[in-house]
């Protein structure tokens, strides 16, 4: 455990549940990949990935309290509370070669967990691929956006997109959900990086060719994060591109497993 970070747990936290959405396409593949959603987004988004990247990659999108299967359970609202149990709920799974995928908010998520892994002598991904977030360090473009009023916020969140329409104009769907809409937004924005050294695996970061929230040299500054190798791979589309182009990114991270994961 790196120092200054202490572990939390919560009450309705249960160290060992299901925080992956399980994967029945690639049971005896030789790397399992863990992907991160942007804020509001859950294990959905990388469903598709399952079927595409078997038998490559045992796909499992983390499934985070506060959506989908865990809508009940109550949402973290920074990445230091959440790193513990996550962690612990990762463990069983890491008996074989992994890799993270983290878009926008993910990508802080999958990166912390990376080094908090790493710090506890658990070993280091294969990979880090990161997308569509600045790297840590820098600072952030705009206001916060969870201090809004309802309203305010809402309608902030709709303009960006991301958080599809039906949940936003459904009032049942956004009572249930919209909790766990600003908790993430909370994560994501008062998130700074924790303490800790560099990691020491490979990192890829991604970027929509039009992205308005994030620069290439804002991606590129990830390169600050490990003292492996780095690339810098700009694909077509905006902030949401997994949703209109995956074939680019889906090879890049195909491409990368295959070369971490040879003989």
């Amino acid at each position: 455990m790196r120092p200054g970070h202490e572990k939390r747990r919560r009450e309705d936290s249960v160290v060992g549940e299901n925080w992956t959405a399980e994967n029945g396409e690639a049971d005896s593949a030789g790397v399992r990949l863990f992907c991160f959603a942007h804020a509001g987004g859950g294990a959905a988004v990388f469903r598709p990935w399952q079927r595409r990247l078997a038998p490559t990659a045992d796909v499992r999108p983390v499934l985070l309290p506060g959506r989908e299967t865990r809508l009940r359970e109550k949402p973290y609202r920074g990445v230091p509370e959440l790193l513990g149990p996550l962690c612990d709920g990762l463990l069983p799974l890491l008996d074989r070669p992994f890799a993270f995928f983290g878009h926008s908010l993910g990508a802080a998520v999958a990166y912390e967990t990376a080094r908090e892994i790493a710090a506890r002598g658990w070993g280091e991904p294969r990979h880090l691929f990161v997308s569509a977030r600045r790297a840590p360090h820098l600072p952030a473009r705009r206001p916060p956006l969870h201090p809004l009023p309802r309203k305010e916020f809402l309608a902030a969140v709709a303009n960006m997109g991301g958080t599809p329409p039906e949940v936003l104009e459904h009032p049942g769907l956004l009572e249930a959900f919209g909790t766990a809409l600003r908790a993430d937004f909370e994560m994501h924005e008062t998130y700074v990086p924790l303490p800790g050294g560099l990691l020491s695996c490979p990192v890829t970061a991604l970027v929509g060719a039009r992205d308005p929230q994030v620069g290439t040299d804002e991606m590129a500054a990830w390169r600050d994060t490990t003292r492996g190798g780095f690339d810098l791979r700009v694909v077509d589309g905006d902030h949401f591109y997994l949703r209109e182009a995956a074939d680019e990114p889906l090879a890049t991270v195909r491409g990368a497993l295959d070369a971490a994961t040879a003989p």
